[in-house]
């Protein structure tokens, strides 16, 4: 199999797709949607939702993400820094409430903390780095798994009312919208998982195009509701502070801490990876579920943060991927890990791998 490479400069990129979303934000800005076509897009956002969440659900092998339990003991402490230890984090930069962050950017802040981690992105880091592939390859699938679940209940009880109002009727439409497709997907996987894996670029594109309309209608909602006047660029200057600050946080916690617990370095660098990003994919469908009409300023943090972690791991995974190997040389090259088919770190980890 060939080997996954970064050939410079392409190696620190701003990624293609986020350009894509920047650009779709400015149109939703200068084109708003409203009146009986802002319920036409609505309709169709929530229509792009489900089906993302039935192609999550129809991609994953169940078969697979059975025998990766055998390592239970990363996937847990992946699982820990995604849902416990972000989380813990996010909540505290409640303190930095009303001096570097609106109380609006601060929940958009904590709502990137409940986010699962990314897949695709995670496991070529992880290939680069020459860390342990198919750990990161189950992580990623369990973390996006578990967050179907874990993010609208954290959701529930960190952010409340704050997050659209959060009520029974909001946990109706989040099953409907979210786990019924997944679950839709995983049962038809038998029948449509062939189909999928064949058209597997063709529907790269769907994913992606229903992301991009779920980010229209958000911005579109927002514009309307008049919510951008709230953010200064003073404001987005604190906002990417805090998010520094976090991602260096993470990544130190995520790399020292799996050393306490006794993990090897194939095992460090996944659970690195893994434990410090935050899925843009993941996490877009389900603040237009979450927030309505403020899901524009919720996931602007998220956004942010997306870009800023493909840049940082970019310049470690290239950093480790020259740290000296027991058996490096002719024997050591074909003993390195293989990339398991990783796409490159652009940030396109809305298909499970």
């Amino acid at each position: 199999m060939k080997r996954l490479t970064l050939k410079p400069p392409s190696w620190l990129p701003v990624d293609p797709y986020i350009l894509a979303i920047i650009g779709t934000v400015v149109l939703a800005v200068l084109l708003p949607v409203s009146g009986t076509g802002a319920q036409v897009a609505g309709g169709a956002s929530t229509g792009a939702v489900a089906l993302l969440f039935f192609l999550y659900g129809a991609r994953l092998s169940t078969a697979e993400a059975l025998d990766g339990l055998k390592h239970w003991r990363l996937h847990l402490t992946v699982l820990a820094c995604t849902f416990v230890v972000f989380p813990l984090l996010g909540l505290a930069s409640g303190g930095l409430v009303p001096h570097v962050l609106t109380p609006q950017l601060q929940q958009g802040f904590l709502f990137l903390c409940l986010v699962p981690s990314t897949i695709q992105s995670s496991i070529a880091f992880t290939s680069i780095a020459r860390g342990n592939v198919p750990a990161a390859i189950c992580a990623g699938s369990f973390s996006s798994l578990a967050g179907i679940v874990l993010t609208p209940l954290l959701a529930a009880v960190l952010l409340g009312s704050s997050a659209g109002g959060f009520s029974a009727e909001s946990l109706v439409q989040i099953v409907l919208q979210l786990l019924v497709p997944f679950l839709a997907g995983q049962l038809l996987r038998r029948w449509v998982g062939g189909f999928l894996t064949r058209h597997r670029r063709v529907l790269g594109y769907v994913d992606r195009g229903s992301i991009l309309l779920v980010v229209y209608t958000a911005f579109s909602e927002g514009m309307v509701a008049g919510i951008w006047h709230q953010v200064t660029p003073l404001r987005l200057g604190g906002l990417l502070a805090a998010e520094a600050v976090l991602l260096a946080a993470m990544l130190a916690l995520s790399w020292y801490g799996a050393k306490r617990l006794g993990f090897g370095r194939p095992d460090r660098v996944a659970i690195q990876f893994a434990g410090s990003k935050k899925s843009l994919a993941a996490g877009l469908p389900m603040a237009s579920v979450l927030f309505g009409a403020q899901a524009s300023l919720a996931v602007l943090p998220l956004m942010l943060f997306h870009q800023m972690q493909l840049m940082v791991c970019a310049v470690i995974a290239k950093r480790r991927s020259l740290d000296p190997l027991p058996g490096d040389g002719a024997a050591g090259e074909a003993s390195r890990p293989a990339p398991g088919g990783a796409a490159t770190p652009s940030g396109r980890d809305s298909a499970p791998a």
